[in-house]
């Protein structure tokens, strides 16, 4: 007479082999929702900082001068012919952390942050330099990013940018 089913070994080793293969894929799914975070993290930061690196490279390329009174290590100060009130025939724009983020501020206006709210600037430095009479600015900053989850990144970056001379 022939029994037909399974011996309890046969079901064991069934078991595991499923539970190993369960756990291959899931783990496989976690690592790729992880790596999704990771570069989603990275990207942020480096669109946002180098967005303000860009915006506030432009305004000093632009700028008619760098405005020494207010300049200092975290703020930039630059003498303007752009974004002019009425009437006027120079006017100043401002750079600095407002928090963190890094803001821009015309003349007698709100400032305006110009970087991601999901993105933490933790060191803005503004650097004065001189290269045969002409005015430069280095820019370094410190940005960093963490979603809910506890995925990270930090980004430092360092650029400059010469006034042009009109």
């Amino acid at each position: 007479m022939i029994k037909k089913g399974f011996t309890l070994i046969e079901v064991v080793v069934s078991l595991a082999i499923f539970s190993v293969i369960l756990l291959a894929i899931l783990s496989f799914y976690f690592w790729i929702n992880y790596a999704s975070s990771k570069t989603k993290a990275e990207r942020e930061v480096v669109e946002s900082a180098r967005r303000a690196v860009d915006i506030i490279s432009k305004e000093i390329r632009s700028a008619k001068s760098i405005y020494s009174p207010t300049t200092s290590a975290g703020q930039l100060s630059l003498e303007t012919t752009s974004y002019l009130p009425s009437q006027e025939t120079d006017s100043y724009i401002d750079f600095f952390l407002c928090g963190e983020r890094i803001c821009f501020k015309k003349e007698s206006q709100d400032p305006v942050a110009i970087t991601s709210d999901s993105v933490r600037i933790t060191s803005l430095v503004f650097t004065q330099l001189s290269t045969n009479g002409k005015s430069s600015v280095k820019i370094d900053l410190t940005a960093g990013y963490t979603d809910n989850s506890g995925v990270s990144s930090t980004l430092n970056i360092s650029s400059a940018a010469s006034l042009r001379a009109y």
